[in-house]
């Protein structure tokens, strides 16, 4: 199904930039510059009072079994797409998002050792709905930008940093129309240029998309079928 707004989510290893990254681009799609768009900001796990629940149990918690774990996060994503998403899009919002599939792919997939499981129960959770675009913040891991706390799912994948920054670009790879892959290590506001020029040279490729098949539809069709 086709929605009037647009979905941006935000991918990449822990300590990337990813939420400085939404907020700066939130902020100019809301500016005169940006066009005024109406913006939606997001998080998974933790984008609806469930998901804060969850994130806490998830991320601060005891030990989770990797399977039960791949599960929560799949309920959060279920719950967080039907409820605050999907109605946004519908309005015609743009959704900016911290995390969404590639990350449990990457983390309990790859990192955990689940395989392709994780990613076909995401895909029935969120009924198969996809980001019109995914931007892949990459750099080479650097501990030094993990100073901060590491909640429970940090310390117990970090060990495996440089295994899942290739495994984001592998994914990458396989969709190029639908992801951009962005040199995070860089200055922020040179990030942040290439992060919005990705996303308008998005929105206004969707945007002839639409318009193309809208012209499609509008032609004639002759009763033996040509147009």
């Amino acid at each position: 199904m086709v929605f009037p707004g647009f979905w941006v989510v935000f991918e990449g290893a822990d300590g990337v930039g990813k939420t400085t990254q939404v907020e700066l681009l939130a902020e100019y799609l809301r500016s005169d510059a940006g066009g005024g768009r109406e913006v939606v900001t997001t998080r998974e796990p933790g984008g609806t009072p469930l998901g804060v629940e969850l994130r806490q149990a998830i991320m601060h918690g005891d030990h989770v079994a990797p399977r039960a774990e791949a599960l929560l996060y799949a309920a959060d994503r279920a719950h967080h797409i039907a409820t605050k998403v999907r109605p946004a899009l519908q309005d015609g919002a743009v959704v900016l998002q911290d995390r969404y599939l590639d990350s449990s792919v990457v983390y309990q997939g790859g990192a955990r050792g689940l395989g392709d499981e994780v990613e076909r129960i995401s895909l029935w959770a969120t009924e198969g709905l996809l980001p019109d675009l995914t931007i892949v913040l990459d750099m080479e891991p650097d501990s030094s930008r993990m100073s901060r706390d590491l909640d429970r799912v940090e310390r117990e994948t970090i060990a495996k940093a440089a295994e899942m920054r290739a495994a984001f670009l592998a994914r990458a790879a396989l969709d190029p129309g639908r992801y951009a892959v962005v040199d995070a290590a860089r200055p922020v506001e040179t990030v942040q240029g290439s992060v919005v020029v990705a996303v308008l040279e998005a929105i206004a490729a969707k945007a002839a998309r639409e318009a193309d098949a809208a012209a499609g539809s509008d032609l004639g069709v002759e009763p033996w079928g040509t147009p």
